[in-house]
């Protein structure tokens, strides 16, 4: 039997278990993922965070001694972004004393991101560019479809944008298809977008590898982007998700996220 220290949190109802592992020992397999991810026989979560310098991840070759998010989705998969568990990582930063201000750079698997600890509890996170693409897409649940908007923040994202009343009525228990096939060639997370108003949106996502989540911090970033482009909107964009609300800013092109992110407790997971 093996035990694991562990912490949980979640960034607007996106929770996430953390692993501590300062000298990269851990072995993130994905059927030791799966478990620690199962809410019935496990801890419970929508990812997996190992918290690991940089310099102990084989693929990265910049600076050894940031803090690396080494994210994974419940079903084991790795991600190469998530915007929430950022912010929640960045929370158990602070939070274990782990870095000594409140304004550092995080290492990613889509690049280095810089973090704000804001007031109120609120974290602000760079992510990127989001890059809004002209490729016709759609995608498709239920037997109805719509076209969406392709957008990489880091990760694929498909936004589709639906009239009100849609989003209440979605079966999000099975995946949504997409077309063409070859648009998102290692799967995609699908946005489900209602504009309530001027800059304020409502959204369900289907996480690839997880299935409907709370929120989803890129998928925010990706909606934003997409609705932005569509509306010439300038200002920041408000989003309203099931697990509560992000806003995403824009300052020259680049993508800052902020919302809130909590630790809610820690324990050890035998194995």
């Amino acid at each position: 039997m093996r035990r694991y220290s562990f912490h949980k949190g979640h960034g607007t109802r996106n929770d996430f278990i953390i692993l501590d592992d300062s000298y990269g020992m851990h072995d993130m397999q994905p059927d030791f993922i799966k478990v620690l991810s199962d809410r019935h026989a496990g801890i419970g979560a929508d990812g997996v965070i190992r918290v690991v310098r940089a310099g102990s991840v084989g693929e990265w070759d910049g600076d050894p001694q940031l803090w690396f998010m080494d994210y994974h989705n419940a079903d084991g998969s790795v991600a190469e972004m998530c915007g929430n568990g950022l912010r929640v990582f960045a929370r158990h930063l602070v939070n274990e004393q782990l870095v000594t201000t409140g304004s550092f750079d995080v290492a990613t698997r889509a690049g280095v991101k810089h973090v704000e600890i804001t007031s109120h509890g609120l974290i602000s996170t760079d992510i990127g560019r989001a890059e809004v693409s002209d490729e016709a897409v759609s995608v498709t649940l239920d037997g109805r479809e719509w076209s969406a908007t392709k957008v990489d923040v880091g990760n694929p994202h498909a936004v589709a944008f639906v009239d009100e009343g849609v989003l209440a009525e979605l079966d999000l228990h099975r995946a949504p298809t997409w077309e063409p096939a070859t648009a998102f060639p290692e799967g995609v997370n699908v946005e489900f977008v209602h504009v309530d108003g001027p800059g304020k949106l409502s959204m369900r996502v289907f996480e690839r590898g997880v299935g409907e989540t709370m929120s989803c911090g890129t998928g925010v970033v990706a909606s934003a982007a997409a609705y932005r482009e569509a509306s010439g909107h300038e200002c920041a964009v408000e989003v309203t998700v099931p697990g509560g609300e992000l806003s995403v800013d824009f300052v020259g092109g680049q993508a800052r996220l902020t919302g809130p992110a909590v630790i809610i407790g820690r324990g050890e997971f035998w194995i």
